[in-house]
């Protein structure tokens, strides 16, 4: 062998190793492949206790649930242990529903493992999702009851005028018709009586209302931020809960709220909600953005099945329905019935119903704020498709605005936007009362 031949022999050899050796440093678990954790949340809720680990690259992962006592047990492959994970634990508190405690250390080189004991039985929902908006890559603990909690509870503590008038127990839900007159002449009422809804006139037994509260946003998804920080789903859960207690406040109306605190929820899971209360009305609150701080006033949507009324309602349409995204939705879990019933197009009365709710609210909160136009706009929000509810959204203000948003964060102003809607919903029902073609809804 020629001098030249064993040199390039040697340089062949050299090569071989140095691939092999490198091959070894990459493939490493541990090593070079490690994912960081950058952050983590919990959203504890009565719904569900979500729990968020965003790191720079896609997690891998594996599950098991651990009985006597019950645990949930998800072992991280290839990531770092890190102040943020070791940081964890302390993020739990007493008050959450389902979470006890969370423990986490390296199970053996390369895993890093999290034992989450529970308080009560839970359905997993382990997911993860890609980078959108400010988020990078997440891994999903979304923790479940695995009795689901029933959207009527919060309804039946409220006493049914009708019920108490039949003799029912406080809770359920009829309605009470009233005798016939014997005289075929139609009873004199006074002015003040013709003024109010038919189901408030002196004499008359009915159903509760039921309105369906829907503040937008919430948990991993802020909505819109102003320019000074403030997050549009803090304003709208303040807005939201103002008007449930005007609602609640009358004897012949009640009310519930999709969320009741800072977590999130699926914009079909909104809708379902609202009909397993069988509500009459669906109220969607939200605070407007648009990329240039100048736009400025109320505005109110409802569904249309025939495109928007302007490139800015499918803007704004279009951004709304990304919560979804952004909030996180475990796409593998998909609600066939609810599926197929927001694709029927067939709900003319019900759209119908919505524009007239859309024009009383709209001319209420006129009175407070200028309006950003003067018609209720159409456009394809998903959180409007109950095919049989009249629903709204109700964008209070331009929280892009900064001098709408001083006004967002004003109690005063978050207190007559409530009195506005309601004063909207309240010309709604005295036109069109509810209907008495509700199934009985009865405690326990």
């Amino acid at each position: 062998m020629s001098e030249r031949d064993s040199t390039l022999n040697l340089r062949r050899q050299l090569l071989k190793a140095g691939a092999a050796s490198m091959s070894l440093l990459v493939s490493r678990v541990g090593f070079a492949a490690e994912t960081t954790v950058l952050g983590v949340r919990v959203w504890p809720a009565s719904d569900y206790t979500r729990v968020t680990l965003e790191g720079r690259e896609a997690f891998r992962y594996t599950q098991q649930i651990v009985k006597n006592p019950e645990r949930l047990v998800i072992d991280l492959e290839g990531v770092e242990f890190n102040s943020v994970i070791q940081g964890l634990p302390s993020k739990i508190t007493e008050s959450d529903p389902y979470i006890q405690l969370i423990r986490a250390g390296r199970n053996r080189p390369g895993v890093v493992r999290l034992v989450i004991e529970l308080k009560t039985e839970v359905k997993p929902q382990v997911f993860t999702l890609t980078p959108v908006g400010q988020y990078g890559h997440r891994l999903v603990l979304d923790l479940y009851p695995a009795a689901p909690v029933d959207p009527l509870l919060a309804l039946v503590e409220k006493p049914d005028p009708g019920a108490a008038a039949a003799g029912e127990p406080a809770g359920s839900v009829q309605t009470v018709e009233q005798p016939k007159p014997a005289s075929p002449e139609p009873a004199a009422t006074t002015p003040s009586e013709a003024a109010e809804p038919p189901s408030r006139r002196k004499g008359k037994v009915t159903r509760l209302a039921t309105i369906a509260i829907d503040p937008g946003h919430g948990g991993e998804d802020p909505g819109a931020v102003g320019a000074s920080g403030t997050f549009e789903k803090n304003v709208t859960l303040s807005i939201a809960r103002r008007l449930k207690a005007k609602i609640d406040a009358d004897p012949l109306m009640r009310s519930m709220l999709t969320r009741d605190g800072d977590f999130f929820v699926p914009l079909q899971q909104r809708v379902t909600k609202a009909r397993a209360v069988q509500a009459d009305l669906f109220v969607s609150i939200h605070a407007d953005a648009f990329v240039k701080p100048l736009a400025r006033g109320s505005s109110v949507f409802v569904l249309s099945d025939k495109g928007a009324t302007s490139t800015a309602a499918r803007w704004l349409a279009s951004r709304e329905n990304a919560a979804d995204l952004v909030g996180g939705v475990n796409l593998g879990v998909k609600d066939e019935l609810l599926a197929r019933t927001l694709l029927d197009l067939s709900q003319t009365a019900t759209m119908q119903d919505s524009m007239k709710l859309g024009k009383a609210v709209l001319g209420e909160i006129g009175g407070i704020n200028t309006l950003h136009k003067g018609d209720v706009e159409q456009a394809g929000f998903a959180v409007l498709k109950a095919p049989d509810i009249p629903s709204i959204l109700v964008e209070t203000a331009f929280i892009s605005n900064p001098d709408e948003e001083r006004r967002l964060k004003d109690e005063g102003y978050q207190d007559q936007m409530a009195d506005a809607i309601l004063r909207g919903i309240k010309k709604y029902f005295a036109k069109n009362p509810p209907t008495q073609q509700r199934t009985k809804i009865a405690q326990g």
